[in-house]
């Protein structure tokens, strides 16, 4: 019998903060800048992961061999990455929360489930969107984790394992996982969270997610609480 939801775990970029491939410019400008340019679908594809992860992936897949050229490349990137998104964090008036998330936060804690959010980004830059949005200090969100106060980033289930540890919550299959991404299904896949959703609301389609396999797709934020209801009606 599925035990009832205790936690949910919310990607930012793409699932509760607004993303309109800001991000996945800031990554084409970072790499453009050090002379590797990728294009936006390149980009796409390392959504969600370690940010020094991604990196290393597009150099590996679109320039064999660049790495062994400069040990520091990756952190020089990485660097201009971190630049490039802090200062558009702080500046841009594009930066929102989805519409629909802190009523979802306050649905979910009226419920009694434990709401937090874990990302790919550095915690510089987590801390710079949550005080833009006014986050910082929510007391609709119970914890906030990043990709690098942990050992491992997506896919490891090194960030869900933190929140459980800091929550308190024994049981994995007591977690909902909400993405954005591939790498955040498989990050619920592996941390074996009860029910794994994607939404539409960044840079993967719905026929991408799809073949990705998570236990539902939405659209919209606000259709969370009845994927959760019927799973926990279903068992």
């Amino acid at each position: 019998m599925q035990p009832t939801f205790q936690l949910v775990v919310f990607d930012m970029a793409g699932t509760t903060i607004q993303d309109k491939s800001n991000v996945a410019e800031a990554f084409m400008y970072a790499m453009q800048k050090h002379g590797y340019p990728i294009n936006k679908d390149q980009a796409n594809k390392v959504m969600g992961y370690k940010k020094m992860i991604a990196i290393n992936d597009l150099l590996q897949s679109n320039y064999p061999g660049s790495i062994i050229e400069s040990e520091n490349l990756i952190n020089e990137i990485h660097d201009t990455f971190i630049e490039t998104m802090i200062d558009f964090y702080e500046h841009s008036k594009e930066i929102l929360p989805m519409e629909s998330a802190e009523s979802i936060f306050k649905w979910l804690q009226d419920n009694d489930i434990k709401v937090a959010l874990n990302t790919g980004f550095s915690k510089l830059i987590t801390d710079t969107i949550l005080e833009r949005v006014g986050w910082h200090d929510n007391t609709l969100i119970d914890f906030i984790i990043s990709s690098d106060e942990v050992e491992n980033g997506r896919p490891s289930a090194d960030m869900i394992k933190a929140i459980m540890k800091a929550t308190g919550i024994a049981d994995a299959a007591t977690i909902v996982k909400v993405g954005d991404t591939e790498v955040d299904i498989a990050e619920g896949r592996r941390a074996g969270c009860g029910l794994v959703v994607s939404v539409t609301t960044g840079s993967f389609t719905r026929k991408e997610l799809e073949f990705y396999g998570p236990d539902a797709i939405i659209d919209d934020l606000s259709e969370l609480p009845s994927q959760i209801k019927n799973v926990v009606v279903a068992n």
